[in-house]
């Protein structure tokens, strides 16, 4: 579905990116784990025509898409749910889903909210109130709801996790797997290296710009040098 090839990024005169290539195949979920400063969220960022390339390709369901803008790449089926949240905090939890679905007609909006709904109970139960004064764990089902509300072949998925207590934490990566399961393509950009390598069918591990070790998340998992990086072991 997703094919990243070469890709190279700069920030000025940091190269940020150097060389990345990654592949997610249809009805998979792809997980790539890093530290702090690793050009995890850059990944995303290029993937979808937020940050100038400066080397490389991206192809999507066989297109290439490496240099069109954004709001293009979006209506070809991606869906991003970003780092830190970012829901619309004035906005109410339905407003918010509402503007993940600009492009859905009224039957579609409503089945696709059913369904949201179902993932996430608490966004129905909360559906009046204002974002801003939800939880950071109910902010964080309301951005993933938010992005899923397109009807989206590919879920790019920056830090679910962060900042989340462990028991929410363990929710948001069900309702991962779940959505998965309904047929959604997922890459999953994670620090909590122990939660995104179990669920993931494959996985890549990014160090300073660079993929350093790939193959499936259960084989990554025992893998000493990932356990010793990231695991704490």
């Amino acid at each position: 579905m997703l094919e990243v090839d070469d890709l190279h990024v700069y920030y000025g005169g940091i190269h940020a990116l150097k060389g990345i290539h990654l592949s997610v195949d249809e009805g998979r979920i792809v997980t790539l784990i890093g530290a702090n400063g690793a050009g995890k969220t850059t990944v995303i960022r290029a993937i979808v025509g937020l940050v100038k390339l400066n080397g490389g390709s991206i192809v999507f369901r066989g297109k290439d898409i490496t240099r069109h803008p954004t709001h293009q790449i979006i209506r070809q089926g991606i869906a991003v749910s970003p780092e830190g949240r970012h829901v619309f905090q004035n906005l109410s939890v339905l407003e918010n889903l509402e503007l993940g679905a600009y492009k859905l007609s009224t039957a579609e909006f409503r089945e696709q909210l059913e369904w949201v709904y179902s993932l996430f109970p608490r966004l129905e139960e909360r559906k009046i109130q204002v974002a801003g004064t939800l939880s950071g764990g109910e902010q964080q089902m309301l951005a993933f709801g938010r992005a899923l509300m397109s009807r989206p072949r590919l879920v790019l998925l920056d830090e679910p996790s962060l900042g989340l207590a462990p028991l929410v934490v363990e929710e948001v990566f069900r309702a991962i797997e779940q959505v998965n399961r309904q047929g959604a393509t997922i890459l999953l950009i994670e620090q909590n290296a122990m939660a995104a390598l179990t669920i993931a069918h494959y996985g890549y591990v990014l160090e300073t710009g660079k993929v350093a070790l790939e193959g499936p998340g259960a084989e990554l998992l025992k893998d000493e040098r990932v356990r010793n990086a990231y695991l704490g072991d």
